[in-house]
């Protein structure tokens, strides 16, 4: 049986306390950001507006075809603007974090889906002379006649397929590895609707600035996804080379997983990141986990644990030493890339302690300014790693075990509080949290509960960092 890496002989690199100023250019790549697209927003509706569109608003079917014309020029903007959210580009990556990320994406993506079905709907209205019971027709000849047509049909299918599977009560009944799966459709139906745009959309080619900027665009999406989600993945693949080094049981259906691989330094990980993994050796290895790392990157190797939650993590346990891993990333920045404060607090709940274990051991701090609050059901995990760092570090453990008191609470129902509310405990335990970094990791409403508190408790925006596991 192969040994499991010893990391206590290894000194792992720890971040400095606090960042040495990357939180001010996320803070300005995010402003740039959100420029930039609501500047495009409003470059479309100009061509738009220049190439008469509010004059044809005075007819009823002239009307619905030039509302039609915007509803799908701002739909084509917000969806690159989506696929551009989906390509893991570092820069943006780092500097929304994952859990704003994902907000942005729902947003921008349902959207953009509400528009483009919008644009079907008024311009099919609009060429049928604004007769409804003409619509079935026009949508056909539509469809036969005009060049793209039949790509551009396809292309709402699959993005259809993807909205609603995207929908919280449906995405609760798929498998994560499924959803996955089909979430990877959107690039499909991107792409299907490109040779429509071209060869019908007007105001694609109406001048020569709408022209370069329609292509560039498209160019920056497209490009985005090829070097991010293609090339660089299988770069890193064909020169680190992970393999599996062990597996190690931690109790209550949850497995760490030993990486080991060439030149791991250059990895550029950070404790608290995490991948998405693919091991080589089973079924279903075409579809990707994301697993937090829950140690320190050290250069050497690397740690995931993981909780028996779905068809891949279970056959985690079944791993053998020398399989060969897939990975993409490293992704997130629930990291000390985002800490403001020399003092820290660190909450999790159940696996969801994983990125916080390799926080702890990862960040810079001085005894007492680093706190962990741990819920958990039956044990905790990692004690002993923790009692290690309390006693090495002086990071302060606070264990609140038992599962929530009720579902507005994120406190275990096994906590001593006499029957105090949420936000009390909370500065009781941590009285100056107001002046400390809090990262919180756990299931979706429990993270919210506890972001209710630190809000409440006065922990400003840009000191609360949180990532949710959705599955």
């Amino acid at each position: 049986m192969t040994a499991i890496p010893d990391r206590r002989a290894v000194a792992v690199p720890v971040i400095a306390a606090p960042a040495d100023g990357r939180a001010k250019f996320d803070g300005g790549v995010r402003l740039v950001a959100g420029s930039a697209l609501w500047l495009s927003l409003l470059l479309v509706a100009y061509w738009w507006a220049a190439g008469g569109g509010f004059q044809a608003m005075t007819g009823w079917e002239t009307g619905l075809t030039s509302a039609g014309r915007l509803t799908g020029l701002l739909a084509s903007d917000l969806l690159l603007a989506q696929v551009l959210l989906m390509a893991r580009v570092p820069v943006l990556e780092r500097a929304f974090g994952q859990d704003q990320l994902i907000r942005h994406h729902r947003l921008v993506g349902f959207t953009s889906f509400n528009l483009m079905i919008a644009h079907i709907v008024l311009i099919t209205w609009g060429y049928a002379a604004g007769e409804l019971g003409a619509t079935p027709a026009t949508i056909w000849d539509l469809t036969t006649d005009y060049p793209g047509m039949l790509l551009a049909l396809a292309g709402t299918v699959a993005l259809t397929m993807v909205v609603v599977t995207s929908v919280k009560a449906a995405r609760r009944k798929i498998r994560y590895e499924s959803w996955h799966l089909l979430h990877l459709y959107a690039y499909l139906g991107v792409g299907l609707a490109l040779p429509h745009q071209l060869w019908t959309g007007q105001e694609f080619l109406a001048s020569p600035g709408a022209t370069v900027f329609w292509w560039t665009v498209w160019a920056a999406a497209a490009g985005a996804v090829l070097f991010w989600r293609v090339a660089v993945p299988l770069g890193r693949n064909l020169w680190h080379r992970l393999r599996v080094a062990a597996v190690a049981p931690e109790g209550d259906g949850v497995f760490s997983v030993y990486l080991t691989g060439r030149h791991l330094g250059r990895l550029r990980a950070e404790a608290g990141q995490f991948f998405t993994w693919r091991f080589l050796n089973r079924k279903g290895w075409t579809r990707g986990n994301p697993y937090s790392l829950s140690a320190a990157p050290d250069g050497r190797s690397l740690r995931i644990t993981v909780k028996e939650l779905g068809d891949n993590s279970a056959r985690v346990a079944a791993l053998g030493p020398g399989t060969r891993v897939f990975f993409e990333g490293p992704y997130g920045r629930l990291t000390g890339r985002a800490r403001n404060s020399p003092k820290v607090a660190l909450i999790g709940a159940g696996v969801g302690i994983t990125p916080l274990r390799a926080l702890a051991e990862g960040l810079g701090y001085a005894p007492g300014e680093a706190v962990l609050l741990h819920r958990f059901t039956d044990r905790p995990l990692f004690e002993r790693e923790f009692l290690v760092l309390a006693r090495e570090r002086g990071l302060k453990l606070l264990r609140l075990p038992g599962r929530r008191r009720h579902p507005d609470s994120w406190l275990g129902d096994g906590v001593n509080v006499n029957g105090v509310d949420d936000l009390t405990a909370l500065t009781f335990w941590v009285p100056d949290i107001a002046e400390r970094d809090v990262y919180v990791c756990g299931p979706e409403q429990w993270t919210a509960a506890v972001r209710r508190s630190a809000e409440a408790a006065g922990v400003p925006a840009e000191r609360l960092h949180i990532e949710n596991f959705k599955w």
